[in-house]
């Protein structure tokens, strides 16, 4: 059985697949603690955050640097053009695509970890490596959201947070909107993208702190996307 490309499968919105797609938000908060603490400031996931930062810095306020963010940006669209047709090929030949893509994924966080070893911490300054880490980090970040917009999942994209915070908001009794849904299984799943977020983000940030050094936290970023993928891999026949 393989997964289909473009048609949601019975069952999509919960069983294992939702608790996939909280445990790879929780490491897009991983990876966004060393792009942004780190590489930057500069996000690798979330292109919105990283569009903004390139305008502020192109009109030369905040100190930012243009080629972090271009970079980044430039790498988000290699990803998301080759993760597109990445996967729907393994998915034309009958292939388990969405294993595939994580594993992907998780090579080249691998990869922008082995690029990144020696440089320096939180407040390093910047250089033409530290770039090219945005750069590979950004290629496996954009392969994610073309996996996670394949999976289907309502309300647990992993890689951003607003529109789950805004559904969860919507739907709650303080608000009960009526268009927005408020039933358990969404605000659940919302709840977890939230969550997964936030609890990613502080333990980044965290590891940074203590003094792991950047290639180590993207590593174990990259260790949690394989072990995603594997989970799937043994649940699907």
């Amino acid at each position: 059985m393989t997964e289909t490309a473009g048609r949601p499968r019975p069952g999509e919105g919960r069983g294992a697949l939702p608790v996939a797609m909280a445990a790879l938000t929780v490491t897009t908060g991983v990876v966004e603690a060393v792009s942004f603490l780190v590489l930057g400031p500069v996000f690798t996931s979330v292109q919105t955050g990283n569009l903004l930062l390139l305008g502020f810095s192109l009109a030369g306020q905040g100190g930012l640097s243009p080629a972090a963010s271009t970079a980044s940006l430039g790498g988000f669209v290699v990803g998301a053009v080759l993760g597109s047709r990445f996967e729907s090929g393994a998915d034309a030949r009958g292939r388990r695509w969405l294993a595939a893509g994580l594993v992907a994924e998780a090579v080249l966080l691998a990869v922008g970890a082995a690029v990144s070893w020696g440089i320096g911490g939180t407040g390093a300054p910047l250089t033409a490596r530290h770039y090219a880490v945005a750069a590979i980090v950004a290629v496996a970040m954009g392969m994610r959201n073309i996996t996670t917009l394949r999976a289907k999942v309502p309300d647990l994209p992993t890689t951003v947070a607003t529109r789950a915070l805004t559904g969860l908001l919507g739907g709650s009794p303080l608000a009960v909107d009526s268009r927005i849904s408020s039933d358990a299984p969404s605000q659940l799943r919302r709840t977890a993208t939230v969550g997964a977020m936030f609890a990613g983000g502080l333990l980044g940030a965290w590891a940074l702190r203590e003094g792991l050094r950047p290639h180590v936290v993207l590593l174990a970023a990259a260790g949690g996307v394989l072990l995603v993928a594997a989970g799937h891999a043994v649940r699907r026949p």
